[in-house]
């Protein structure tokens, strides 16, 4: 049993170990400045993220030496236990006014993954919680187009988001529906199919005020202070304004650990988690953060190419979608924090503060290890 269990870790692409202990150093560096600092006693959020590494390393192992076999077999019923999972926040009390703590090639075969992640995902998103909604989104475009699913099909899937969005601006709506046209010409559809399909889009980004109607104050806020953050600079503005004056005051070097002023003033707010990319701009600069996305970039590629050479589909499926995550965690922090897109609360794997998330990453990382192997189960 041990030899077997030895096998299994040592065949393991151990060298993502490697960048996750890289990016976790810099995490609690960086948490261990603020609770130093501002004099935070524990428990604080570097005791607690120190503390979660514990159960977070050893559901690592147990998902790095579970059977492939067994995750296979069971893996709708762990779908299900999901799904009830993310109802268990609304038993809990509102925290910031979420209740988010705590053969394929055919059109219609597409829509069965689209089915079966847009339920907890509208689940989440009721919570109220649009970052990680989006992010459970993400993989299952990549994981179709690895599969085999006809770019087209896909287009289709995404057209509608884009005709919504195109909508706001008369002119990049000209733009998106001679973009539409060209590709449904170009796919040669049947007419009456086509002609549905393009007058669909176009209906739906018609009709794009009553969509915009239906989002949340805040959450028009936030699209509304990302172009513009000076429109509400003590309200929705605030946080962009002040994550944007720390990166920009950190400069090349930084101005050295414990010393960032917007960070221990406290002018920046969710710094343990959120917004931690710009206390590490402000105290080590766009060297570190350089050196934190070349880290990042080397991990997605890494499990990128792992998916690409995996054995068998459902193998390169789990993979694939596991780099899609990480990275839109990763774009969606990084963006965010820049005031490149809208504030979402989302936390950056292994460096932000949040005793679940990094559960649910090194259980990520252990599937990873287990499924990059090269190896008959």
């Amino acid at each position: 049993m041990f030899a077997e269990f030895w096998y299994k870790i040592k065949n393991s692409p151990l060298s993502l170990l490697l960048v996750v202990g890289l990016l976790l150093s810099i995490g609690l560096v960086t948490l261990y400045s603020i609770a130093q600092v501002q004099a935070q006693t524990p428990p604080n959020a570097f005791s607690k993220q120190m503390i979660f590494l514990i159960p977070a390393t050893i559901l690592m192992i147990f998902m790095t030496l579970v059977s492939k076999g067994l995750v296979h077999k069971y893996i709708y019923l762990g779908y299900g236990f999901i799904v009830l999972a993310v109802f268990i926040p609304f038993f809990g009390e509102k925290v910031a006014g979420t209740y988010r703590w705590i053969n394929l090639g055919n059109f219609a075969s597409n829509l069965v993954p689209f089915a079966i992640a847009i339920l907890p995902t509208f689940i989440v998103l009721n919570q109220p919680d649009l970052g990680t909604a989006f992010v459970m989104m993400t993989p299952v475009i990549p994981m179709l187009f690895w599969v085999g699913a006809r770019p087209y099909h896909l287009f289709l899937i995404v057209a509608p988001l884009f005709s919504i969005m195109a909508a706001s601006n008369e002119f990049t709506f000209t733009i998106w529906a001679t973009i539409l046209a060209i590709v449904i010409y170009m796919a040669k559809p049947q007419l009456w199919h086509g002609v549905g399909i393009y007058f669909g889009n176009i209906f739906l980004g018609l009709i794009f005020p009553l969509m915009w109607n239906a989002l949340r104050p805040f959450q028009q806020k936030r699209v509304l202070t990302l172009i513009n953050p000076d429109l509400d600079p003590l309200g929705a503005g605030y946080q962009i304004i002040q994550s944007k004056t720390a990166l920009g005051s950190g400069g090349l070097f930084g101005k050295g650990w414990g010393q960032g002023t917007q960070t221990h003033l406290k002018f920046l707010p969710v710094q343990e988690s959120d917004f931690i990319v710009s206390v590490i701009g402000e105290e080590f600069g766009f060297v570190m953060l350089f050196i934190m996305l070349v880290l990042f970039s080397w991990f997605i590629v890494k499990i990128i190419k792992l998916g690409l050479n995996a054995s068998d589909r459902f193998s390169g499926l789990i993979l694939i979608g596991i780099s899609t995550i990480f990275m839109a965690h990763i774009f969606v922090n990084c963006a965010m924090t820049a005031g490149m897109i809208p504030v979402k609360g989302l936390p950056l794997p292994f460096v932000s503060y949040g005793g679940s998330f990094l559960l649910s990453s090194f259980m990520m990382i252990g599937l990873v290890l287990n499924f990059g192997r090269e190896e008959l189960d």
